[in-house]
C-alpha cells in the first residue's frame, strides 16, 4: 500500500513537472507586456501606431492572440501590447499597411465583437 502510494505521487509529480517545463523555461518579465518583433524586412514608410484596446480579459488569451495576429500581418515590423495598461504599439511600414488596416483586425480578432481600439496615434519615423 506504502509502495503503491509513493508510486501514485512521483508519477503525479513528474507529470506536473514535465507539464510545467515549457512555462518555466521561458523568460519572465516581470509584467504583462509582451513584444513580437520581424527582422530583416525593408521598410518604406516606417511609423508607429499607438492605440488603446477595450475588452481584453486576460493577457495570454486576448492579448498574445492579438499581438500575434497583428504581427503576422504584412507590413508590421514589431507589435507590443500591454495588457495591464491594455495599450498596444505596433510599428509598420505605412507604404503596405494602414492604421485603418491595424483597428479592423483588431477588432474582427476573435468574434468580431469583443476589442475595440480607440485614442489611435500615429506618427511617422526619421
Amino acid at each position: 500500500m506504502n509502495f503503491t502510494k509513493s508510486l501514485v505521487t512521483f508519477s503525479i509529480a513528474s507529470a506536473l513537472l514535465i507539464g510545467c517545463k515549457d512555462a518555466a523555461s521561458k523568460p519572465a518579465t516581470g509584467n504583462n507586456k509582451s513584444t513580437t518583433e520581424k527582422k530583416n524586412t525593408v521598410v518604406v514608410k516606417p511609423e508607429t501606431a499607438s492605440f488603446k484596446i477595450e475588452g481584453m480579459t486576460c493577457a495570454m488569451g486576448c492579448a498574445k492572440t492579438i499581438e500575434t495576429k497583428l504581427s503576422k500581418m504584412d507590413g508590421v515590423q514589431k507589435a507590443s501590447i500591454d495588457f495591464d495598461k491594455k495599450q498596444a504599439t505596433v510599428d509598420f511600414d505605412a507604404a503596405v499597411l494602414s492604421s485603418e488596416n491595424i483597428t479592423k483586425a483588431v477588432e474582427t480578432t476573435g468574434d468580431g465583437e469583443t476589442y475595440k481600439v480607440s485614442d489611435m496615434k500615429t506618427k511617422g519615423k526619421v
